[in-house]
């Protein structure tokens, strides 16, 4: 654009407060009450949380993938290079995968995450393996069934199970479906440490989920929320565990009276110590029992129809020793886990990305996103301020960047780059070239200090968008000249930003450009430069001919500090002087401070404000006045000019009607 000398003070510096920590997890995550809640209050809490809980939660955690690549795979091959590379990634599985030959391992090295697509991410006749020393690793929502062999049941000469794992630490085992596994459906062997395996249904086995293989005493181990149904025995079985912590467990269907002996519920085994907590018996023989080398306490469960061991000894452990968790009452668990267990749409079927906790920087959680990527990914921001540029490319549609502090100000992209320095593109804090983007809670900033240096050039833009279907959401821009350009890849190339409930300040052109740009229920701030003539301009749009809607700023307020009179409500921009980029902005609802010149609109480079649409239609306020220079739609076209008409499109983009 064409540049505007400044002639306003510096203004005081903003400070800009973090705020600590980090919104807790949806569900039953790390932190949650010590008290059983209310069955009515359960029944419907969600049941799904991006971080692990209980014993993978320790000793610094396990967190997977994160930090890493986000890869989608359909195919063994890419399943396998990707779960065996050194780099950490975030492995996406869509559909059904068969792995060949019949009863393969695949094997899975440290620092993955592997997570079904919606409910439909399937690993059909093999192995998940993880091999000594394996460690920091999340498989979630898959259906891993079917490696059993017809006829032989017991599967002692095979050892095809369906997740496999030795000597590890730091391994969450969550939302998985496992069923008709030849041998163990999930095996935790020899001496494996930290390791949490929650709201999993395995269903149809005989040996389901055997924990041992050793005569150490070292594993730590929680299993909640789990169904256990037509799974004969190991459901689980635990020897010489140090802690085993089972809670909010359903088992069903394991009575078998041909077979009294190897039929059987829970067992701590050896030198083990568990505890069992407020679980749900159906139609078990032997619910819960324990060798006399170990300890098991149980406390609060519901047994219907069991017979045979209900084994209590031994003082074992206090649980909330090492973490905090939330127990559900008994009687709900058939409910809670028919419901929440296993593979749900909702969680494979979106990502989210932690700032700084899975990545450092919000560019390194962009660039993690896969080209062409087809799902949601929420870039999740904890407080604080990012000194940093972000650009999300046109390759990377569908992403969110969401600031999890109370307030907007809370999380902050700033940076401090002029137009003399890489054109007015180049100085954008975010630039946006995707389409299908969303920010919300968040302020964009470019504090670059106008008074402090003499240039040629001293636009300085906090945020560009290229991109079509832009939203923006409780944000908040802050800059001088050109804090705000919404555009498109060309002149005749339509896209659309909706803006609401936020803040936009500025002094020359601040809001700009050719895109189809709706502002609403907003505060937009023109700031003084110190002149008692002229502080500026709010819009310079530079629409296309062809396009009938430009800017719509409805519903908001314009507030100041310039003296009245002293304020353009804006000017036409036509880049490189084209004749076919005809400004269209139109004010309607809005309150308008003193600081509004009388005559609002004003020339640019020659082309004269009278040949653009400038309208404006019901505003009020000190500023607001209806003369010869100040254009007014008529109400037949107001009801053509509304948010509806101006986001619709040829596909009925409607951001405004989600609330």
């Amino acid at each position: 654009m064409t540049h505007f000398p400044s002639k306003r003070l510096s203004r005081p510096g903003v400070v800009l407060a973090a705020v600590a920590g980090l919104v807790a997890a949806l569900g039953l995550g790390t932190v949650g009450e010590a008290h059983s809640a209310p069955a009515e209050a359960t029944a419907t809490a969600p049941r799904w949380s991006d971080r692990a809980h209980g014993f993978a939660s320790l000793a610094g955690g396990t967190t997977g993938g994160a930090g890493g690549k986000v890869v989608t795979v359909t195919d063994q091959a890419s399943l396998a290079a990707y779960a065996a590379a050194e780099e950490p990634y975030v492995i996406r599985i869509a559909g059904s995968i068969a792995v060949e030959p019949f009863g393969a391992d695949i094997a899975v090295a440290s620092d993955k995450t592997l997570v079904g697509v919606g409910d439909t991410g399937e690993i059909v006749h093999g192995e998940l393996h993880l091999a000594p020393g394996t460690h920091n690793v999340i498989i979630r929502n898959l259906t891993i069934r079917d490696s059993a062999v017809e006829g032989n049941w017991d599967c002692k000469d095979t050892d095809f199970d369906g997740i496999q794992m030795d000597t590890v630490h730091h391994v969450w085992v969550d939302h998985n479906r496992f069923s008709n596994i030849c041998d163990g459906q999930l095996d935790v062997r020899k001496d494996s440490e930290y390791i949490t395996v929650s709201y999993n249904r395995f269903e149809n086995n005989n040996k389901t989920f055997g924990l041992g293989w050793t005569t150490d005493v070292k594993t730590q181990i929680t299993v909640d929320h789990n169904l256990f149904a037509n799974t004969k025995q190991r459901n689980p079985s635990v020897d010489n565990a140090a802690y085993a912590h089972l809670y909010n467990n359903h088992l069903t269907a394991q009575a078998d009276p041909g077979d009294p002996v190897w039929t059987y519920g829970n067992w701590s085994r050896g030198r083990t110590k568990m505890v069992i907590e407020n679980s749900y018996y159906q139609d078990v023989q032997h619910p819960y029992q324990a060798d006399a080398t170990a300890e098991l306490v149980e406390r609060g469960s519901v047994l219907r129809n069991t017979t045979g061991r209900h084994d209590e000894w031994g003082a074992a452990f206090d649980p909330r020793d090492f973490y905090a968790y939330r127990l559900d009452p008994a009687a709900a668990v058939p409910a809670l886990v028919g419901r929440f267990s296993g593979p749900q749409r909702r969680i494979g079927g979106a990502v989210t990305l932690q700032v700084p906790g899975d990545y450092p920087t919000v560019q390194s959680a962009v660039d993690a996103v896969p080209e062409g990527n087809s799902v949601p990914v929420t870039v999740a921001v904890a407080p604080g301020v990012y000194r940093e540029k972000v650009f999300i490319p046109a390759g990377k549609p569908n992403i969110s960047l969401q600031g999890t502090g109370q307030d907007r100000s809370d999380t902050v992209i700033v940076y401090d780059t002029p137009a003399a320095y890489g054109g007015s593109t180049g100085s954008a804090t975010v630039r946006i070239a995707a389409h299908d983007v969303t920010a919300r809670h968040l302020t964009f900033s470019n504090d670059f200090d106008e008074a402090a240096h003499e240039l040629n050039a001293e636009q300085a833009l906090a945020v560009k968008t290229t991109g079509d279907r832009i939203v923006f959401e409780d944000t908040a821009f802050l800059g001088n000249q050109d804090t705000l350009m919404t555009d498109s890849p060309r002149l005749d190339v339509i896209s659309r930003v909706y803006i609401r409930d936020s803040y936009i300040e500025g002094d020359v052109d601040f809001l700009y450009g050719r895109a189809t740009t709706v502002v609403e229920r907003s505060v937009i701030r023109a700031l003084s430069r110190g002149s008692d003539s002229n502080n500026g301009y709010i819009t310079a749009a530079s629409t296309w001919t062809g396009n009938p809607y430009g800017f719509l700023i409805t519903r908001s307020k314009v507030v100041s500090d310039a003296p009245a009179g002293t304020f353009h409500l804006g000017r036409p921009w036509h880049p490189g002087g084209e004749p076919a980029a005809v400004a269209q902005v139109l004010i309607r609802d809005t309150e308008l401070p003193a600081a509004v010149k009388a005559a609002p609109w004003t020339d640019m480079s020659g082309f004269s404000w009278r040949d653009a649409r400038f309208t404006e239609y019901r505003n009020h306020g000190p500023g607001a006045a209806v003369t010869a220079d100040r254009p007014q739609l008529d109400d037949t076209d107001a009801r053509t000019h509304t948010v509806a008409d101006y986001l619709r499109g040829t596909d009925d983009w409607a951001p405004h009607a989600r609330r």
